[in-house]
C-alpha cells in the first residue's frame, strides 16, 4: 500500500497510472458522439446530486443473463438492508439498474446516460472487463467524472482505466499465478494448453498464467485464441486446437474466458477425448450451472461461499433464505460495493468528486472497509492488492473450496 498525499482541491487530480495520466481514448466509434453529449452537460462532474428524498446508486451489469442474476439480487438486498436501517442520513437509497449484456458498445451508451443523470451519485459496474474498459472512457471524462466500482473486472488494463474507476476484485495478475501454482504443485501438471478469449480479459489471464507456470518450471505447449462470436456460429471452431493439445499430451487445459464460451470449449474438449483437468479464472464461475460436464473444473476466485468467516456465512444464509440459491463471488462483491458506496455517501455526501476522493483514501487515511468478501483497501490505481485469490472446484452444481 502506497502512502497517499493529502487532497489539495475539491476536484480530484487524476490518479497517475503506470507513470502517465489516464486519458479518454478513441477506440470505440460511439465514443465521439458520447463526448459530444457530455460536452453539453455543463458542470455535471464533481457536483452534488439534487437534494431530494433519495440517494440514487446505479447498477450497470448483464442482469438479463441468467448466470449473473445474482448481481442484481445482491444489490437489491444491500439496498434493502441499508433502507431498513434508516437509509443514509434519513434518505432512502434508490437502485437504478441498467443492463449492458456484456457489450462494450452498450456499456458506453449506458455510461453516458448515467453521467448525464444528475441524480446518480455513483455506479456499481460494469461486470466484465471489456465493458468496464469501454465505459471507463466515459466515466473518466476530466470534466464530468463519475465513480464506477467494478465487482468483477479483473483484466490488468483496468488498473489504467482512470481515477474514477475502482474495482473490489483482484487483477488477473493474481488469478493467473494462483492457477499456475495449483496446476504445477497440486495437480502435478508440467505441460499446459491455454485457450483464451481474444479480448482484454482473456489475453491478460493467458499472460499471467503462462508467465507464472513457466517460472515454476512448466511448459505452455500452446496458447490459442478464439472469438466468442465465432463460437456461437460454430461451436467446434476450437476443436483443431484441442485435438492438437491431446496429441501433444497436455496435462492441463486452461480456458481464459467467460462461462458461456467456456462451456462450449469444455464440451468440445470432452467430445474430442480430453479427460484431463480443466481450469480457469472467475469468468468461468457460471460453469457451476452447466451440469455434469463441468464437474471437477477448477476456478480461481476472490471469494467462495463456503468460507469460514462469520460475515461470509451470515451473508450466504441471508441471501439463500431470500432467493433460494447460494450466492457467487459476483453477488458478494456487488453487495460489498453497494455498501461501501453507501458508507462513502454517509461520510461525505452526494458530491461526486467527494465520493471519489473518499474511496481513494479507503485503506489509507480511511480504514479498510470490512466487507463480506474481506477487507477492501484501495491502492493508488483503485485496485485491491491485498485481496486473496483462492481455488475452487465445481461439485454438485456449486463452486466450493478445492482440496
Amino acid at each position: 500500500m502506497q502512502t497517499r498525499k493529502p487532497d489539495s482541491a475539491a476536484r480530484p487530480t487524476p490518479r497517475t497510472r503506470g507513470g502517465r495520466q489516464s486519458a479518454v481514448g478513441g477506440r470505440w466509434p460511439t465514443l465521439v458522439a458520447v463526448l459530444v453529449v457530455l460536452a453539453g452537460l455543463g458542470g455535471c462532474g464533481g457536483e452534488a446530486a439534487p437534494v431530494d428524498d433519495t440517494v440514487v446508486l446505479a447498477l450497470a451489469s448483464p442482469v438479463s443473463i441468467p448466470a449473473y442474476e445474482g448481481v442484481q439480487q445482491a444489490a437489491e438486498m444491500a439496498v434493502d438492508s441499508i433502507n431498513a436501517a434508516g437509509g443514509i442520513d434519513g434518505r432512502p437509497v434508490e437502485l437504478l439498474v441498467r443492463d449492458d449484456s456484456t457489450s462494450a458498445q452498450l456499456a458506453i451508451t449506458i455510461a453516458a446516460e448515467l453521467v448525464a443523470d444528475p441524480r446518480v451519485v455513483a455506479v456499481v459496474g460494469h461486470l466484465n472487463s471489456a465493458a468496464t474498459l469501454a465505459a471507463a472512457q466515459v466515466y473518466n471524462d476530466p470534466e464530468h467524472g463519475l465513480v464506477n466500482v467494478s465487482p468483477a473486472s479483473s483484466a490488468p488494463a483496468v488498473s489504467d482505466a482512470g481515477p474514477w474507476t475502482f474495482r473490489v476484485t483482484p487483477s488477473d495478475l493474481r488469478h493467473g499465478p494462483a492457477l499456475a501454482a495449483w496446476a504445477y504443485n497440486r495437480l502435478g501438471a508440467r505441460r499446459a494448453t491455454v485457450l483464451y478469449s481474444n479480448d482484454d480479459y482473456g489475453r491478460g489471464l493467458r499472460t499471467s498464467f503462462a508467465d507464472a507456470f513457466v517460472g515454476l518450471g512448466g511448459r505452455v505447449l500452446h496458447a490459442d485464441p478464439y472469438l466468442p462470436s465465432l463460437l456461437e456460429e460454430d461451436p467446434d471452431v476450437t476443436e483443431p486446437f484441442l485435438v492438437r493439445a491431446i496429441r501433444d499430451r497436455t496435462d492441463v487445459l486452461v480456458i481464459a474466458g467467460q462461462s458461456a464460451d467456456g462451456e462450449v470449449v469444455l464440451r468440445t474438449a470432452r467430445s474430442a477425448g480430453y479427460r484431463g483437468p480443466v481450469m480457469g479464472a472467475d469468468g468461468l464461475a457460471g460453469l457451476r450451472d452447466a451440469g455434469p460436464v463441468a464437474r471437477g473444473v477448477y476456478v480461481s476466485s476472490a471469494w467462495l461461499p463456503d468460507g469460514p468467516a462469520d460475515a461470509t456465512q451470515h451473508f450466504v444464509a441471508t441471501f439463500e433464505a431470500r432467493y433460494g440459491v447460494v450466492p457467487d463471488q459476483f453477488a458478494a462483491m456487488t453487495y460489498d460495493a453497494i455498501r461501501l458506496l453507501a458508507q462513502a455517501v454517509d461520510e461525505v455526501g452526494t458530491d461526486r468528486a467527494a465520493v471519489r476522493e473518499y474511496l481513494d483514501r479507503v485503506g489509507g487515511e480511511v480504514s479498510a472497509f470490512p466487507g463480506v468478501t474481506g477487507e477492501i483497501a484501495f491502492d493508488e490505481n483503485g485496485d485491491v492488492p491485498e485481496k486473496e485469490v483462492v481455488i475452487g472446484v465445481i461439485r454438485d452444481g456449486q463452486l466450493v473450496t478445492a482440496g
